[in-house]
């Protein structure tokens, strides 16, 4: 029974923490760069109107600009740092360095995401996923090469993660067309601080003033 409680408290937080934590990146940068939110807001108004209630699922792919949205929210904040350690089963020889038969290795996701000699000042929260030559055909599952894995890679790589941008961007585009987001006065927007829980989450959570949008 103890095991059973386990696995189903790793299926819910696999499936909801990982996902809030990205929202939560996405929706803090969001709030920083008003710039991008309004671009956001005005495509969603283009697509499907100021006057409809939802944006729904058959939708999402009209709205290009979220997908933008989001990769960069996924790049600059993934959820999970590490992927699975793995162990070589023998001496290899990588880029100069000798990793010894039974050694433990692993990377870190951020880093990659993160990494200067991809990126154009990677720290930066902006339109990357469409400009030419930088993201504009990015792929996030690694299987051609890996410049940001925010679902891991390989055999291994996260078996919903098209699932997961689906809420993504189900989330953010309607959280957008509904509310405007806004920092509190006085409080600076912390997008760098972070800390390890289940996830690796912001340090300081996310406070923003919503207000409804008019209609």
């Amino acid at each position: 029974m103890v095991n059973l409680a386990n696995i189903c408290s790793e299926f819910l937080n696999t499936d909801t923490n990982t996902t809030t934590t990205s929202l939560e990146g996405i929706m803090v940068n969001l709030v920083k760069r008003q710039e991008i939110q309004a671009k956001l807001l005005d495509e969603i108004q283009e697509v499907v109107g100021s006057e409809a209630e939802e944006v729904k699922e058959e939708e999402l792919q009209g709205i290009s600009y979220l997908r933008v949205v989001v990769l960069e929210g996924l790049r600059r904040h993934p959820a999970g740092h590490f992927l699975l350690p793995h162990s070589v089963a023998e001496d290899v020889l990588i880029n100069g360095y000798v990793i010894s038969k039974g050694v433990t290795i692993n990377f870190i996701v951020a880093d990659v995401g993160r990494d200067d000699k991809v990126w154009d000042k990677p720290m930066e929260f902006r339109k990357r996923f469409m400009e030419v030559g930088e993201g504009e055909e990015v792929d996030i599952t690694g299987s051609k090469e890996i410049n940001m894995t925010p679902f891991g890679t390989g055999r291994r790589i996260c078996s919903r993660f098209g699932l997961a941008l689906l809420y993504l961007e189900y989330f953010v585009v309607n959280l957008i067309k509904n509310f405007e987001w806004k920092a509190i006065k006085k409080e600076e927007v912390d997008l760098i601080s972070e800390k390890p829980e289940f996830t690796v989450v912001m340090k300081n959570s996310l406070r923003a003033r919503i207000t409804p949008r008019k209609i």
